[in-house]
């Protein structure tokens, strides 16, 4: 499969429902293992096992296209199209796949690589996370309070914000409860082994899409607060 050309509109509609590259997979500013971020909560709660709990998670991340940008893609002959790769479900871009070939378009929004797990943008090329269990390459180790401080934040850590396609804006907007049941469902997820290199993004360029992020982040906490108060 050769990368893709996206144009800013059709990139736009294809990241806007998507949870995850929950791109940027472009999520780590480090290779394996990936730090977790800080948590925002004085006692973190436990990690859910309500079987309830996860059900819901499933639902919100299906609906929500996490596995659009964080499940490697493969093309299935018999079909005539690429198709998820579900023995790598949520594991994030392979490490032995081919980054986006091409020069971005003086139109486009970015090329995406083969295997839909990398994009090369106007500032760099940023790859999809893995988000599954596992504790040393995903987010096994990260608990409640910090993945959902990471969602409403844009930042994966205190310092590093999630990068475009990354569409956390909208997990921002979920309550507590259904982020509660997207936590579960990850960690209750196949453990996959699997380092993500480090987006290729100079730090000047990332620091001012954190700027942004933090902007964006006021803004929905004062709508969220404000909506609250009518109830």
């Amino acid at each position: 499969m050769r990368s893709i050309r996206w144009s800013i509109p059709l990139l736009a509609l294809l990241c806007l429902p998507a949870l995850g590259a929950i791109a940027q997979g472009a999520l780590a500013p480090t290779g394996s293992p990936a730090p977790a971020p800080k948590a925002v909560a004085p006692a973190p709660a436990p990690r859910s096992a309500d079987p309830a709990a996860i059900q819901r998670g499933h639902y919100l991340v299906t609906i929500g296209g996490c596995e659009d940008c964080h499940t490697p893609k493969k093309f299935d002959p018999e079909l005539g199209m690429p198709v998820n790769d579900e023995s790598l479900a949520f594991s994030g871009h392979p490490k032995d796949a081919p980054d986006p070939e091409g020069t971005v378009g003086k139109h486009d929004m970015g090329l995406i690589g083969p295997t839909f797990t990398a994009f090369k943008m106007p500032f760099g090329t940023v790859y999809a996370s893995n988000i599954t269990s596992d504790e040393k390459t995903g987010i096994g180790k990260w608990t409640e309070a910090q993945f959902i401080q990471a969602m409403r934040s844009g930042r994966r850590t205190h310092t590093y914000p999630l990068l475009p396609p990354m569409p956390w804006q909208n997990l921002a907007r979920m309550n507590d409860d259904d982020l509660r049941a997207v936590y579960a469902f990850l960690q209750s997820t196949r453990p996959i082994s699997n380092s993500v290199k480090p987006p290729s993004v100079p730090k000047p360029v990332a620091d001012q899409i954190g700027a942004g992020n933090d902007k964006l982040a006021a803004t929905l906490q004062k709508a969220a607060a404000a909506t609250a108060s009518k109830k």
